[in-house]
């Protein structure tokens, strides 16, 4: 679950830089999460690419080799801060973690 803090975080930083406005929405609203599985990197990689196509915040974390998993594996996806309709589009098709 680590690879999700550090998503969670690199969202809020890209959102600090790219869209201040939406962050300070997402910051009065409840600050929504929501974790998802994607059943493979191939997929990840597709969520990433329909996010971005959205213009959404993404924030993709590979692996740094210090574990078990490859080193520059992709292992989670952020998507967001941003519209709920517009990530739901995206991700609304996944089970919960």
């Amino acid at each position: 679950f680590s690879y999700c803090a550090h998503a969670s975080v690199m969202a809020y930083q890209h959102c600090a830089l790219k869209n201040p406005k939406t962050l300070k929405m997402w910051l009065n609203t409840g600050q929504r999460k929501v974790v998802v599985k994607a059943e493979s990197e191939q997929e990840l990689m597709e969520l990433t690419t329909k996010a971005r196509r959205a213009g959404l915040i993404v924030s993709l974390v590979c692996d740094a080799g210090r574990t078990q998993i490859p080193s520059g594996s992709r292992t989670v996806l952020g998507v967001g801060p941003g519209q709920e309709q517009l990530i739901d589009k995206i991700t609304g098709h996944l089970k919960l973690l």
